[in-house]
C-alpha cells in the first residue's frame, strides 16, 4: 500500500494552557492583570464581541455605551486636572484646547490622539485626556476630537488630523509641536506624518507613539501569540478595521502606517508597548523600520504590560510618564518659563 503522506503543520501547536500572572511585575500591576479576568480565566474584554462592519446600528449603540465608559476611566486616571479648556473648530474638526496653569514651555503645543480602535474615546474622554496631558508636560495640548465611524470612515478622522496639525504650525511653528498618539492615535499620527511629509508639509519635533495600532491587516506575530493574553484587547479588532477603512484597502500606508516609506527626514520618535500587548508587533516592526532608515527612535516595551498599560496607577505606568516626560523635553526648543 502506499505510504499516506502526514499533512505538515505551519506552525506550533499549543494545548490549552493557563498562563499565571507573573511575579516579575510590582503588586499593583499583577492586581490589574488579576482584576481583568474572570474565576475561570476569561478576559472580562473577551465577552463583548463588536458587531459586523456592516451593522452601522449596532456599532451606534456600542459607541454611546462606551463613550460613558472611556469617560469615566480618563477622568479617574486624571485626579484633579487644573487645566483650562476650551472647544474650538479648525475646518473639519473639534478640537479642544487645554491650557495648563503651570505653564513650563512656552510657545509650544501637544497634539494628543486619543485611542479606542479608531470607532470610540472621543467626546468627554478626549476632552479630559487633553487637559490631563496639558497638566503633566506644562504645555498647551490640542485634544483632537476627531470624527469616527461609521457615518465617518477613513480618510475623515486624518483629515482632521491633518487640518490641526497644519493650524498649529502656523501658529506654533513646527519645531515647537509635539505629537502624541495612543493606540488608534498611534495610527492617526504615523499617517499624519506620512501624508504631512508626503504633501511638503514641515515635519513635528517629535513623536509619541504609545502603543500606536499601525498595521489594520493584524499581520504580526503578537496578533497570534497574545491573543487572549492581552486582558485589555484579548481578540482581533478587524471587524473595527474594516468599519474605519471603508472602501480603502487595508494595506494603503494612510491607513496603515506600517507599510508606508521611512524616511531620514522624520522626526524623533518615542514608541512603547508591553510583551502582553497584542500591538507589540506593531511597535517593534515600525521601530525597526525607522531605524533602518536612520530615524532616531526609542522603543520601550515593558515586562508583562497589556494594551494600555496597568491601569495608570502601577509603578510601570509612572516610569511611562517619566519617560515620555523626559523625551518630549528633550526635543523641543530649550526656552522654558
Amino acid at each position: 500500500m502506499p505510504e499516506t503522506k502526514e499533512t505538515e503543520v505551519q506552525g506550533v501547536r499549543i494545548h490549552e494552557r493557563l498562563v499565571p500572572v507573573p511575579a516579575s511585575i510590582s503588586a499593583e500591576a499583577r492586581g490589574m492583570l488579576q482584576a481583568a479576568v474572570r474565576h475561570d480565566g476569561t478576559p472580562l474584554n473577551a465577552l463583548y464581541p463588536s458587531p459586523a462592519p456592516q451593522d452601522h446600528d449596532g456599532w451606534r449603540q456600542m459607541q454611546e455605551a462606551a463613550d460613558v465608559h472611556y469617560a469615566e476611566a480618563v477622568r479617574g486616571l486624571a485626579g484633579e486636572v487644573e487645566a483650562e479648556i476650551e472647544t474650538q473648530y479648525i475646518g473639519p474638526a473639534t478640537v479642544h484646547i487645554a491650557t495648563p496653569h503651570a505653564l513650563r514651555h512656552e510657545g509650544c503645543v501637544c497634539i494628543d490622539l486619543h485611542g479606542g480602535a479608531l470607532v470610540f474615546g472621543g467626546g468627554e474622554a478626549c476632552r479630559q485626556s487633553a487637559r490631563m496631558q496639558a497638566d503633566r508636560h506644562g504645555m498647551v495640548c490640542f485634544g483632537v476630537d476627531y470624527r469616527m465611524p461609521p457615518d465617518h470612515p477613513y480618510p475623515d478622522a486624518l483629515e482632521d488630523c491633518i487640518a490641526v496639525y497644519g493650524h498649529a504650525v502656523e501658529a506654533y511653528g513646527a519645531d515647537h509641536v509635539i505629537l502624541c498618539g495612543r493606540s488608534a492615535g498611534g495610527n492617526l499620527a504615523m499617517a499624519m506624518i506620512l501624508r504631512a511629509r508626503d504633501e511638503g508639509l514641515p515635519l513635528p519635533a517629535a513623536v509619541v507613539l504609545l502603543s500606536p495600532e499601525v498595521d489594520l491587516t493584524e499581520s504580526g506575530d503578537s496578533f497570534q501569540t497574545n491573543r487572549t493574553i492581552d486582558v485589555v484587547l484579548p481578540n482581533s479588532l478587524m471587524s473595527c478595521n474594516l468599519l474605519y477603512a471603508g472602501d480603502a484597502d487595508l494595506t494603503h500606508p494612510y491607513v496603515s502606517p506600517l507599510f508606508g516609506k521611512m524616511t531620514t527626514d522624520m522626526p524623533p520618535m518615542f514608541l512603547q508597548s508591553g510583551t502582553r500587548d497584542l500591538f507589540l508587533s506593531n511597535t517593534v516592526r515600525l521601530h525597526r523600520k525607522l531605524r533602518r532608515a536612520g530615524v532616531p527612535a526609542e522603543l520601550h516595551v515593558f515586562e508583562a504590560m497589556p494594551h494600555g498599560g496597568f491601569g495608570g496607577t502601577a509603578p510601570e505606568d509612572l516610569e511611562l510618564v517619566q519617560e515620555v516626560t523626559r523625551f518630549i523635553t528633550d526635543n523641543l526648543p530649550q526656552r522654558k518659563v
